[in-house]
């Protein structure tokens, strides 16, 4: 199992120490740096921007929101970072929720599943360049023929002949539905609140994606990246304080992330079996009692969700994640200190 380091995105400001992080995962070992995007810094610009201090680690993104983009977009933001990276690229993409696609980028959010197919397709002709790209569907149709159009349009390929036609496509899936696809069309999965614990769910929705006919993968070579916090503590009483400082951040994508009658990532929690728990920290976070909502939050959950312990422990968790099929481990980190303790320990 490989290590990346999960830088994630911004907050109100550009985070700083960024630099010795990315410099500190490439002399420990890490395999991959991912960002994020949600509705203010980027997802690829971090990317060229540190990736011109590496030269061996992967340049993930996790994810990148499709609507924000169109797919031809996407895939000239990849085929050019994969050339000034020396083919680096892990291009994670993923639909976002509708808050987000309907509020900030102004597209419609319905049929998520049809949309994420035409996405990745027309990525793929892209990225091959055997012919000029077309596309059918009707979400992203190639040339486009609707209404206010002048009826100029024609495909196109590429001018830049990508360094790869094979970059490899991730996407972030937590239904049943979506993870079958996923892994059907794609060439690895990036979960969301994926456990040890609950992984045994997963896997039947994974299975019936890989014997579609013509799915791209096998399990034998599908990517798994599990997004976890990893720390490595003293004594009980440390990771206590870990635990009660992740709570928030629980309480904020089982109650606060998403409409109250659609929020994806609480129902994750509810497909966990924590469905009472997320209605009521659904009912205290958006009534603004946060606090309280997170008081709720159990050690036992965020227990299971990341990785706290003593040296020996960590071990025996990392262990235990990757038995159950994670490919790679997506750690959020606070300084590079910790980064090489962790490959330390884990080497």
């Amino acid at each position: 199992m490989k290590l990346g380091l999960q830088l994630g995105y911004w907050g109100a400001q550009p985070p700083a120490g960024v630099g010795e992080l990315v410099r500190a995962a490439e002399e420990s070992g890490f395999d991959a740096i991912f960002t994020a995007e949600a509705w203010g810094s980027d997802a690829f610009t971090p990317l060229a921007w540190w990736g011109r201090e590496t030269s061996r680690v992967r340049l993930g993104t996790s994810i990148v929101q499709m609507s924000g983009r169109t797919p031809t977009s996407i895939a000239m933001h990849a085929l050019t970072l994969d050339h000034l990276s020396g083919g680096r690229v892990v291009l994670g993409m993923g639909v976002s929720g509708p808050q987000v696609v309907e509020g900030w980028y102004g597209q419609p959010f319905a049929k998520p599943l049809a949309r994420t197919r035409e996405v990745v397709d027309i990525i793929r002709q892209v990225l091959a360049r055997e012919d000029k790209v077309t596309n059918d569907g009707p979400h992203y149709p190639l040339p486009y023929a609707g209404e206010g159009a002048t009826g100029l349009g024609k495909p196109l390929k590429s001018i830049v002949h990508p360094l790869r036609a094979d970059i490899p496509i991730w996407l972030g899936a937590e239904g049943p539905k979506n993870v079958a696809q996923t892994a059907e069309i794609a060439d690895g999965w990036i979960p969301i609140f994926y456990t040890p614990r609950s992984a045994g769910m997963y896997q039947p929705w994974l299975d019936e994606g890989f014997a579609r006919p013509g799915a791209r993968r096998t399990r034998a070579d599908f990517e798994i990246a599990a997004t976890c916090h990893l720390q490595i503590v003293k004594d009980a009483t440390e990771k206590q304080g870990v635990l009660d400082f992740l709570k928030p951040v629980v309480a904020l994508y089982m109650g606060g992330m998403g409409a109250k009658d659609q929020n994806f990532h609480k129902q994750v929690f509810e497909r966990m079996g924590h469905a009472d728990l997320a209605d009521e920290v659904q009912k205290l976070y958006l009534s603004g009692e946060k606090e309280r909502a997170a008081a709720l939050i159990p050690d036992e959950l965020v227990d299971d969700m990341h990785i706290i312990g003593t040296e020996g422990e960590v071990r025996e968790r990392v262990a235990a994640w990757e038995e159950t099929g994670v490919t790679t481990l997506l750690l959020s980190s606070h300084s590079a200190d910790e980064i090489r303790r962790i490959a330390e320990v884990l080497a």
